[in-house]
């Protein structure tokens, strides 16, 4: 997979949490193998910082990091939203110690790095894929990080009380991120506050920034987001504290009553496993390939998409594949208005031609076909498709799950049995043949 930046840059301002100081932050474009880097345009010299989990200074209620005299405060809800949408190098500017709290979450740094447009670099991502368990205890409070092909995260959030359990396990791509992660704001318990503001925290805290759990009552402006609200935040600071490793990780992180102070500990592990294998050390876990192993991958997002499929717009049909298995794949296209083939089939009555159905049914059957293990470096051909039937029209607004399934794999012939549906009815069906051909024979 390429590493990411932006497009151009972007900027947001507001009021910071704990020193409650006006800030404007601004993220800028930067280079393959940049990483990501702060720079505090306040002060002179404009000294900028590499976040990573040795330069901690500060856990209590955020993470804080420290090198000469520049420091930044409340780093883990920016370095979650980067993380989270897959941004690998960028320099974020900022004009005091602290990036802006905004609504205690980390949406408004979600749409602003989508307003910055994520595209691709000529480097490849590197990745720490652990290769084994670590763990981290603190009290009634741990984390454990277990080999994975991806990262996924199971959390459990409560309190003393036992009151606001919540638990919740994802597995993390860009839009689990965007739709399930970055809304979730920050929270505390009432009894917490005044002790806060005697540490001197929370100067900007208000109920526009955070939750407040006040016995089995909860107080904010706007109603919970999620009715898991408290346990997704916590996946969030997760995301953003485990960034200061320096690269993207791949584990399965199970965690029970974390905080920030708990996301460094094992950060800090899993830097010094890394740090073992970069300097030779033999039993250290190793880095993964770029390119994921497309054998154990369960769930396709659109860019492993475009690795695997030939076709580009406006000719792509698979949006996501969502389920994955040996000999079967579901898969979804979003059928927008945007579509161009609307314009002409009809105007006036807009549907969805029978013939791409079936063009979405090859493609998804394609990929399935080329996550076989002796499939590299080869393009599976459509050559003809049988039994084909249109039950009911697809329509914009549509989302269209599309059902393959293998049934004939024979030296260079593959068959495959396909099926698409919206809202749990049948829309169009048929059974599909293909000539699987080398890459070098279409040059």
């Amino acid at each position: 997979m390429k590493q990411r930046t932006l497009l151009r840059e972007v900027s947001i301002k507001g009021n910071a949490l704990h020193t409650g100081d006006a800030v404007h932050l601004t993220l800028k474009p930067a280079p393959a193998n940049h990483g990501i880097v702060f720079r505090r345009v306040d002060l002179h010299g404009h000294p900028e910082i590499k976040p990573r989990v040795d330069l901690v200074t500060d856990l209590v209620r955020a993470t804080t990091i420290q090198q000469g005299h520049a420091k930044i405060h409340t780093v883990e809800h920016v370095l979650s939203a980067l993380s989270g949408c897959g941004v690998d190098n960028i320099v974020i500017e900022m004009d005091a110690s602290e990036p802006p709290i905004m609504d205690g979450s980390a949406r408004e740094f979600v749409k602003l790095i989508q307003q910055g447009e994520p595209v691709e670099q000529d480097a490849e991502r590197e990745y720490f894929a652990l290769a084994e368990t670590i763990s981290v205890s603190r009290g009634n409070s741990s984390i454990i990080a277990l080999p994975y092909d991806g990262l996924k995260i199971t959390c459990t959030s409560a309190d003393d009380r036992g009151i606001h359990t919540q638990h919740l396990s994802l597995v993390i791509d860009p839009e689990v991120y965007t739709t399930q992660v970055a809304a979730a704001r920050t929270f505390t318990i009432y009894e917490d506050i005044e002790e806060l503001l005697k540490l001197g925290k929370i100067k900007g805290g208000s109920l526009d920034s955070a939750i407040v759990i006040k016995g089995d009552k909860i107080i904010s402006k706007e109603p919970l987001r999620f009715n898991d609200e408290f346990v997704r935040h916590k996946i969030l600071d997760i995301i953003g504290d485990i960034t200061l490793l320096g690269l993207p990780l791949k584990a399965h992180i199970v965690a029970t009553r974390p905080g920030h102070a708990l996301n460094a500990e094992l950060t800090k592990q899993l830097f010094e496993k890394y740090d073992a294998w970069r300097k030779g050390g033999k039993k250290a876990a190793k880095p993964a390939a770029p390119k994921a192993d497309v054998t154990t991958e369960t769930t396709l997002d659109i860019r492993r998409v475009l690795d695997m499929l030939p076709h580009r717009y406006p000719f792509v049909m698979v949006d996501r594949v969502v389920e994955l298995k040996e000999n079967e794949l579901v898969a979804i296209k979003n059928v927008t208005i945007n579509e161009p083939f609307f314009q002409g089939h009809y105007p006036g009555n807009p549907v969805m031609p029978g013939v791409l159905q079936v063009e979405a049914m090859a493609q998804a059957a394609g990929i399935l076909l080329l996550r076989q293990t002796n499939m590299e470096g080869k393009t599976a051909l459509f050559m003809s498709c049988d039994k084909v039937k249109w039950r009911k029209p697809v329509r914009p607004g549509d989302q269209l799950l599309i059902k393959v399934k293998m049934t004939k794999l024979r030296g260079s012939i593959a068959c495959a049995e396909g099926e698409c549906s919206v809202n749990g009815q049948v829309v169009s069906a048929a059974d599909l043949m293909f000539a699987v051909v080398d890459n070098s024979a279409m040059d």
